[in-house]
C-alpha cells in the first residue's frame, strides 16, 4: 500500500511553523554543464564541422574544396513524475501550514529531479526502478561513451590521466568531470612521492567536494555510480558536447478524486480522505559527440 503522510500522526495539536526538507538530490550534470528550456514535443540541434585544415593558397593558386558537415540529433524530452498521497486534513489544515508543505514537496520534487537527470543521461536506468529504461534507449553515456579506463583504486590519479588522454586522442578538451564517491576517496588517499604523509589531493580530505580540482570542474556524486553500475568518473566536454534543458512548466497537481497511482490497495482518494500531490517534468538531454567523453570503470566494459 502507497504510504501515506497524516497530520495527526506528525504533528503536535500546535503545528511547527517550519517543515524540514531533508530529500536528498543534486545534479552533476547541471554542475558541469548548461540548461535551457526544451519545447514540450522536443529540438532539433543541428551539428557542424568543417572537415579538414585551412588550405594555404598560392598568389593566383587553385582553390580547393574545405568540405563540412551537417548533422541532426533530436533532444526528446523524458515525462518523469513523483506523487504522494496525503491525509486531506493538510489541505484543511491554515494556509501557512498548506503552502510550507506544498513548498517543501515541490523542492523536494526539484532535487528528484536533479538526481534523476543525472541518472537517466549517465545510465539509462529508470530512478525509481534503477533498471535500463525503453525510453531512455541508448540516449546515455554508459551506451554511447565507448573510450573507457579501468579503475584501480592505488593508480586513480592515473586512470584520470589516461581517460584525459583518450579525450585529447580526440581532439576534444575536458571542461568537467563527474565522479563517483569511490574515486573522490581513491584520490583523496593518494600521496606524494615525496612525503608519504602529504596528500596529493589535499582539498579532497574528509570526504570534501571543492567544486575544481587542479583548476578542473569536479563534481561528486553518488548518481555516477548508481545502483552499483561500474561507472567510477565520466569525464569530458560536457560544455560544448553535452546538452539538456527542461520543458518550462513544471507543475504541482492537487488531486482529490480517484486513484491516481494505481494502487489497488491504497484504493479512491475520496473514499480514505486523502489527497494526491503529484509533480510533473519534461527533461531532454543529448551527447552531441561520445567522443568528447571518456569513462573510468569498475570493469573494462
Amino acid at each position: 500500500m502507497a504510504n501515506v503522510l497524516s497530520k495527526g500522526a506528525l504533528f503536535p495539536p500546535e503545528l511547527t511553523n517550519e517543515l524540514i526538507n531533508k530529500v536528498r538530490g543534486k545534479s552533476s550534470i547541471a554542475a558541469l554543464s548548461a540548461a535551457e528550456p526544451v519545447r514540450f514535443n522536443g529540438q532539433t540541434l543541428f551539428t557542424f564541422s568543417l572537415d579538414k585544415e585551412i588550405d594555404v593558397v598560392a598568389e593566383n593558386g587553385a582553390k580547393s574544396n574545405g568540405g563540412a558537415t551537417v548533422g541532426t540529433i533530436t533532444m526528446t524530452p523524458v515525462k518523469v513524475e513523483y506523487g504522494v498521497r496525503v491525509s486531506d486534513e493538510f489541505v484543511r489544515a491554515s494556509e501557512e501550514i498548506r503552502l510550507q508543505y506544498l513548498r517543501a514537496f515541490a523542492e523536494g520534487f526539484a532535487r528528484k529531479m536533479a538526481r534523476g537527470i543525472d541518472i537517466m543521461a549517465f545510465h539509462g536506468f529508470n530512478p525509481r526502478t534503477g533498471a535500463a529504461s525503453a525510453v531512455i534507449g541508448t540516449n546515455n553515456f554508459d551506451s554511447q561513451v565507448n573510450q573507457t579506463v579501468t579503475f584501480a583504486a592505488a593508480s586513480a590519479n592515473d586512470n584520470i590521466e589516461a581517460a584525459i588522454a583518450l579525450v585529447d586522442a580526440a581532439e576534444h578538451e575536458v571542461t568537467g568531470m563527474a565522479m563517483a564517491p569511490a574515486m573522490r576517496a581513491a584520490l583523496g588517499a593518494l600521496k606524494t612521492a615525496t612525503n608519504s604523509n602529504e596528500s596529493l589531493f589535499p582539498e579532497l580530505a574528509w570526504g570534501n567536494n571543492p567544486g575544481t580540482i587542479r583548476g578542473l570542474r569536479a563534481d561528486t556524486n553518488a548518481t555516477v555510480s548508481f545502483n552499483s553500475n561500474n561507472d567510477r568518473a565520466i569525464l569530458g566536454n560536457f560544455r560544448d558536447f553535452f546538452r539538456w534543458g527542461y520543458a518550462a512548466d513544471m507543475p504541482i497537481e492537487v488531486i482529490e478524486y480517484g486513484n491516481p497511482d494505481n494502487d489497488a490497495t491504497a484504493g479512491d482518494l475520496k473514499g480514505h480522505n486523502q489527497v494526491y500531490l503529484r509533480g510533473e517534468a519534461y527533461i531532454g538531454w543529448a551527447i552531441l559527440d561520445p567522443t568528447a567523453f571518456a569513462r573510468v570503470v569498475a570493469s573494462g566494459t
